[in-house]
C-alpha cells in the first residue's frame, strides 16, 4: 500500500512534467519561428526606393522599374514588374524616368504603392 501511496504522485509529477514540457518546448518553437518572419511595416515607415523606369504598360496596369534594394519586403536590387495600385500614377511617368518609388506585397503581387519622378 505504501508503494502505490508513492507511486501515483509520482505519476502524477511525471505527467505533469511531461505536458508542461510539451508546452514549453512548443512555445519556444513557435517564437523562434516568428523570429524568421518578415513583418510587414506600416505604411508611414516605408522608405522611397530610388528605381528608373523601364517600361509602362497602362492597359495591364504594370509598370517596369530597375530599382534599389526594397528593405520593407526584404528585395534586393534588381529590375522587375509592379503593379500599379492605383493605374492613374502610370500617366505621371514614362520609359528612362528617374523615380523614387515605394513598394508593398498585396497578396503575392508586388505594387507600387506610390511613385514620383525625380531630376
Amino acid at each position: 500500500m505504501k508503494s502505490l501511496n508513492l507511486l501515483i504522485p509520482m505519476t502524477l509529477f511525471t505527467l505533469t512534467s511531461v505536458a508542461s514540457s510539451g508546452v514549453v518546448a512548443q512555445m519556444k518553437m513557435d517564437s523562434g519561428k516568428m523570429g524568421d518572419m518578415k513583418m510587414e511595416q506600416p505604411a508611414a515607415a516605408v522608405e522611397m526606393i530610388d528605381g528608373e523606369v523601364r517600361k509602362v504598360d497602362a492597359n495591364s496596369k504594370k509598370i517596369t522599374i530597375k530599382h534599389g534594394a526594397i528593405k520593407n519586403i526584404d528585395m534586393p536590387p534588381m529590375t522587375m514588374v509592379f503593379q500599379a495600385k492605383d493605374p492613374a500614377m502610370l500617366e505621371k511617368v514614362q520609359k528612362g524616368d528617374k523615380v523614387k518609388f515605394k513598394a508593398a506585397m498585396d497578396g503575392s503581387a508586388m505594387v507600387v504603392t506610390e511613385i514620383q519622378v525625380t531630376k
